[in-house]
């Protein structure tokens, strides 16, 4: 489609659209002429490619010149493309028309590519200009009508109706100008003699040669030439080749032969004498080329190079001393060689891209160029290898990097990819460009813990707040999707919810024990963690942790048996018949602690005869350890350790006491002198006062009883020692049997009496002594012994009858 603008030279041209994956392309072309001033309009290409002008400024729309210098910018604001400097299309393009530049509008997110070519119209800003500002030639008067004098052509920069397009001579009375056009286009301009000269009526003529070109308003240049007036020279040299035809490579030396120039004067002497020269030839061709003027070896100046000039043309003109000449024509082709390696300029990169981009997603926009031609500018573009990405074909010179994989950030978080262009020339040249590609992460990891469970110790009886144990997870995301937060799962451990015994640190997972623990109480706890990353949304993970509290050896050993007590004595009776072994009892003592800290030893500290029992280190049974003998002493006292295997280790110490005797009242007479503390407590307060009545009531009884029975006995004196009654013991009514038999064998049993529903018996027993076990009272070791000791007066006394009532207060003083 074509849209003309108000400048007559303005057209745009839409070529071609090309919608790809996610890349547009479309081309544009303009039409300007020549020297605009800066800001000059080009055209809307907002309006003529149907872009809103806030795209254009969202996507960052800008113009990229591969190579050279930028003529034409975008105003975004706009939408307008306009000049940015001055445009010289014969600096630009030379001769070559039509003369046009291209460059790219690049539009971004999505990415948009637009190719805009602009045509320099050319205006005749340039005269014609001649190599020479005079021309001298030298004629032999006796030349004859219609020699032809070639002359250097005037040169145009501009083209078509701008460049040049007649010669004119001044003055024509002896020469006329005929102009030649040549197969390229240029124009050859000879001067031809229209009548024989007469030196001696003119030796010098001056002419004036004007070039005029057909621009508005018409432009020309002048040249003058100087004729001198020679005497005769009849022949004129005669080239070998009216034209030559070199190729040369464009990267030849400097200083190489081209071609020689062969011309031949058929005149002798010095009108034989040939020089060449360089008639017509372009600017350019006389900076690169020169002609050795005797030889006529035409030799390089300079480099050549095929991308700017491929051929030249240069008018060599032969001429005698006579000033006769003659031109051939040497044309030379400069062959293009493979020496410009192909270029990559990046259109569009995007240099971070998320690792859950789909497949296809574009990276960057590539355009390869070769400035070389045929083979040596055919270019093949690729990537390395083994790397999720591929390189595509989109337009004439175009690539797009595209996803070729579903990227991951953790398996690879950045990318070198090193783009490889080279062309099909002999040999192939290369050249890459490497991108690095970054993968931005997305929070597709979970948090993930070291262990399935975690188990750790912690010693019982430690501080609060120490820290028992660091759980750490890893998360195989970055930046925030990788900062974890530790929490505890709520829950309940024996009753206790977990936060009341641990505590977590929610940045370093370090786990705390909020309380002190107790081995005896709590011998572990399991609870939860929870590991949460800080993505959005965030993920998280679950790891078990189990606490073992650890022993340590806390408590002291307790005697289960036998039984303390703080106003009793126990006796365990061995009899004098014992044999070596005899099992005269067992200390019976547990340790809550465990492990080695409740292993059990016991060992034998004091004896009044160690000699006599041992101690069963393992097990705890004392039993003799030889034959009691009659020597041994009724009264053994053994005191035993009992320790546990901590460290440090602990102990308790019980104390036994041991009759040796066959019969009670021996046994009774010797522990008549144990004391042992008696402890109250201080809550009887009551029963205190109910037993200070009891007692005050009993005193005054006492009192009139034993009055009662002072005075009966006196009575009844006589009676009693006549009377051969036996003995029999006495209870009185306020006394009642307990019906339970002591520890000694049964031989040795005696009843005992109480009193009735009182707060503290007289005697008191323990049943796991079993029948060798007899406890006895201070109290009642005291009546006991009064009363022995009452029975041998009574045996010895002289009056029989007295015992009856003695032994009857005896007894009753004895349940008192």
């Amino acid at each position: 489609m074509e849209d003309v603008r108000s400048p007559k030279w303005q057209t745009v041209f839409f070529f071609l659209c090309v919608y790809g994956m996610d890349v547009v392309f479309c081309q544009a072309r303009y039409s300007i002429p020549e020297e605009m001033p800066e800001g000059s309009f080009v055209g809307n290409i907002a309006k003529d490619l149907g872009i809103e002008i806030s795209r254009l400024i969202s996507g960052k729309a800008r113009v990229v010149t591969k190579g050279g210098r930028q003529y034409v910018e975008l105003s975004r604001d706009k939408g307008a493309l306009v000049v940015k400097e001055r445009i010289d299309r014969e600096e630009l393009c030379k001769q070559t028309t039509p003369c046009s530049f291209s460059f790219d509008l690049i539009i971004e997110n999505p990415i948009q590519l637009h190719r805009i070519t602009v045509e320099v119209q050319d205006i005749n800003d340039n005269a014609p200009i001649f190599p020479k500002g005079a021309v001298n030639l030298e004629i032999s008067e006796n030349t004859v009508s219609g020699a032809r004098f070639p002359l250097d052509s005037a040169v145009d920069m501009d083209v078509g109706i701008n460049g040049i397009q007649s010669y004119a001579l001044s003055p024509t009375d002896n020469f006329k100008l005929e102009i030649n056009s040549q197969s390229d286009g240029s124009k050859h301009v000879e001067m031809v003699l229209q009548g024989e000269l007469d030196r001696e009526e003119h030796d010098e003529l001056y002419l004036v040669l004007i070039a005029s070109d057909g621009g508005s308003p018409r432009k020309s240049g002048t040249v003058r030439i100087h004729v001198t007036v020679l005497d005769v020279n009849d022949n004129a040299p005669v080239c070998k080749q009216a034209v030559y035809k070199i190729d040369v490579m464009e990267n030849s030396p400097v200083g190489t032969v081209l071609t020689t120039v062969n011309a031949v004067d058929a005149d002798e002497g010095i009108n034989g004498q040939i020089s060449y020269s360089i008639a017509q030839a372009s600017k350019e061709a006389r900076e690169l080329y020169e002609i050795n003027q005797v030889t006529g070896e035409i030799t390089t100046l300079n480099s050549l190079d095929y991308e700017d000039e491929r051929s030249y043309i240069l008018n060599i003109k032969a001429k005698d001393k006579g000033g006769l000449a003659n031109t051939c024509k040497v044309v030379i082709d400069v062959v293009d060689v493979n020496d410009n390696p192909p270029t990559i300029q990046l259109m569009s990169f995007s240099n971070t891209i998320a690792e859950n981009s789909p497949v296809g997603t574009t990276v960057a926009v590539i355009n390869v160029e070769d400035a070389d031609s045929g083979q040596n500018g055919v270019v093949q573009c690729k990537i390395n290898e083994h790397i999720p990405f591929k390189i595509e074909s989109s337009l004439t010179d175009y690539y797009a990097l595209v996803t070729d994989e579903i990227l991951d950030r953790e398996n690879i978080a950045e990318y070198n990819i090193t783009i490889l262009v080279s062309d099909q020339g002999s040999p192939a040249l290369h050249s890459n460009k490497t991108l690095t590609v970054k993968i931005s992460d997305v929070n597709d990891n979970a948090p993930v813990f070291g262990s399935d469970q975690f188990r750790t110790f912690i010693t019982e009886n430690n501080s609060p707040g120490v820290a028992v144990r660091t759980v750490k997870a890893g998360d195989a995301d970055w930046g925030p999707n990788a900062r974890l937060s530790y929490f505890l799962e709520d829950s309940d451990v024996m009753g206790n919810p977990v936060s009341s015994l641990v505590s977590i640190n929610s940045d370093s997972g370090v786990i705390h024990a909020v309380r002190s623990f107790d081995y005896e109480q709590m011998k572990s706890l399991t609870f939860n963690v929870t590991a949460r990353d800080g993505g959005s949304p965030p993920l998280s993970s679950e790891v078990m942790v189990t606490i073992i509290v650890q022993d340590q050896n806390d408590n002291a050993p307790q005697v289960l048996y036998p039984v303390q007590t703080g106003g009793s004595v126990v006796a365990e009776i061995v009899p004098r018949s014992a044999d070596v072994g005899y099992l005269v009892t067992k200390v019976v003592a547990v340790d809550v602690d465990s492990g080695q800290n409740a292993w059990l030893s016991y060992k034998l500290q004091k004896a009044t005869d160690r000699a006599l029992f041992e101690v069963g280190p393992q097990n705890g049974e004392i039993r003799t350890v030889r034959q009691v003998t009659d020597k041994d002493a009724v009264k053994q006292k053994l005191t035993v350790v009992v320790e546990d295997n901590g460290q440090p280790s602990r102990s308790a110490v019980v104390n036994i006491n041991v009759a040796v005797a066959d019969s009670f009242p021996e046994v009774v007479s010797e522990f008549s002198d144990f004391t042992l503390s008696k402890e109250y407590n201080d809550n009887l307060t009551f029963y205190l006062v109910l037993a200070l009545a009891a007692v005050s009531f009993l005193f005054i009884t006492t009192v009139v009883v034993i009055i009662s029975v002072k005075i009966y006995r006196w009575r009844q004196s006589r009676i009693f020692y006549q009377s051969s009654l036996p003995v029999i013991p006495y209870y009185p009514p306020g006394y009642a049997d307990t019906g339970v038999t002591g520890t000694l064998p049964h031989m040795y049993n005696y009843d005992v009496c109480m009193t009735t529903n009182s707060r503290k018996s007289d005697c008191k027993y323990s049943t796991l002594g079993g029948q060798s076990v007899l406890v006895v009272d201070q109290s009642f070791s005291e009546t006991l012994q009064r009363a022995m000791k009452e029975k041998e007066f009574l045996e010895n006394a002289e009056s029989p009858e007295m015992v009856g009532p003695f032994f009857y207060i005896l007894s009753f003083c004895g349940g008192v």
